[in-house]
């Protein structure tokens, strides 16, 4: 009969073929309190005493009861079926509001993958290895877009948003057959009168927004004059760069995933009904994980807001330039380098320039001719010589 007990094997060395226990210490590597432990045991209940004992904890103060793992199977499922976030954090927050203690995320994930609940995902980019911005304050900047959905007869119906960069507060959220100039500009006075004015406003390029790239001299659409009254400094993402926006992208995620957990409206009416649904939802109820489980409206309300800021100042400035090779002069206005055309015929040209508010007039320093005037726009770098091209404009018309 042979024995699978290693401590028998140091207790029977010394019983029976009469090693000491010192000598036993030496040739099994265990200390002589040890030995004499095992024999004691031996001699109170022989081989099956010396059997090793399992290291494992008597208790497990971490481990989840059954009550808490079928609560975070029924959460799960009732996120997923709602078009919520499902994630471990999401499902951590809800524990916590029903009475439960949450378990580790990890934790949590481990249950889901166990009850195959997770599906599995490509690896993705180390959140290192993307640089997040943030702004500091409710209304430092507001971001709105253009997403849409589609009706149950398949017509599409396109939402105007606005989201506060700092909170991730739904501003507004608004259903329409097509949305347009007009309607971004009644949206942004209705937002404006509710929660006030934002510093600066960030959106993509398209036409609703600015008119910087349809190819129109100095032209401006409602939406820029609103926000230039106001005092709001206006940005644009880069053409081609959608991450910009990145903030209000995955909102559109989140919206889009909502609202197909639900039939589709039959009208543009019942399209804003859901969209209602969702804003108080989103505002009040959904915990976000980027506000440390805070509700976009918690977060809205507990810094004090930022507030528009003077874009340009009435005073007045002197500059004394020369015009370069591309026929340019250059002059720092509202934080950025702006290139003033001149024109090339004027090139080593020294130039003097009489600066007031946005409105620019350079002459040549040495013969006093007016060469350039400019109505500087902030949204643009390069301020095209309103002489050279109202002169052009009246040639064109002669001819």
């Amino acid at each position: 009969m042979s024995y699978d007990n290693p401590n028998l094997a140091i207790v029977k060395a010394i019983t029976e073929q009469h090693l000491t226990v010192s000598e036993a210490s030496v040739r099994f590597k265990r200390s002589r309190q040890w030995i004499y432990t095992l024999l004691r045991r031996y001699e109170e209940g022989g081989p099956e005493a010396v059997k090793p004992r399992s290291t494992a904890p008597k208790t497990h103060p971490t481990k989840v009861s059954e009550e808490v793992i079928k609560q975070i199977i029924k959460i799960r499922r009732e996120l997923a079926s709602k078009g919520a976030d499902n994630g471990p954090e999401t499902i951590a927050w809800v524990l916590e509001q029903r009475g439960f203690h949450a378990p580790a995320e990890s934790t949590t994930r481990r249950i889901l993958t166990k009850n195959g609940m997770v599906t599995p995902q490509p690896k993705k980019r180390p959140k290192a290895y993307l640089r997040r911005f943030e702004a500091t304050l409710p209304n430092e900047c507001w971001q709105a877009d253009v997403t849409s959905t589609r009706l149950l007869n398949g017509q599409v119906v396109e939402i105007l948003d606005f989201l506060d960069d700092h909170s991730r507060f739904l501003l507004y959220l608004g259903a329409y057959k097509r949305v347009a100039g007009p309607t971004v500009v009644t949206a942004a006075e209705t937002i404006t009168k509710k929660y006030g004015f934002p510093q600066s406003t960030l959106t993509d390029n398209g036409l609703v927004f600015t008119a910087r790239l349809a190819g129109a001299k100095g032209g401006k659409n409602g939406f820029e004059k609103f926000l230039e009254k106001h005092s709001i400094l206006q940005k644009n993402g880069r053409a081609g760069h959608p991450q910009t926006q990145g903030k209000i992208e995955r909102f559109h995620q989140t919206l889009k995933k909502w609202l197909r957990a639900r039939p589709p409206a039959k009208t543009v009416k019942d399209t804003q009904k859901l969209l209602d649904e969702f804003r108080h939802w989103y505002n009040h109820e959904r915990p976000h994980r980027a506000l440390g489980r805070q509700t976009p409206h918690q977060a809205y309300t507990t810094l004090p807001k930022a507030s528009p800021q003077p874009l340009v100042t009435e005073d007045n400035r002197v500059r004394h330039d020369k015009v370069d090779k591309a026929g340019r002069i250059t002059l720092r206005f509202a934080g950025h380098m702006r290139y003033l055309g001149i024109g090339r015929a004027h090139e080593a040209t020294p130039t003097l320039t009489v600066i007031h508010g946005t409105h620019a007039v350079t002459s040549n320093a040495e013969t006093g001719e007016i060469i350039a005037e400019h109505h500087i726009d902030t949204g643009r770098r390069y301020q095209p010589n309103q002489i050279k091209n109202t002169q052009q404009r009246k040639n064109r018309k002669n001819k």
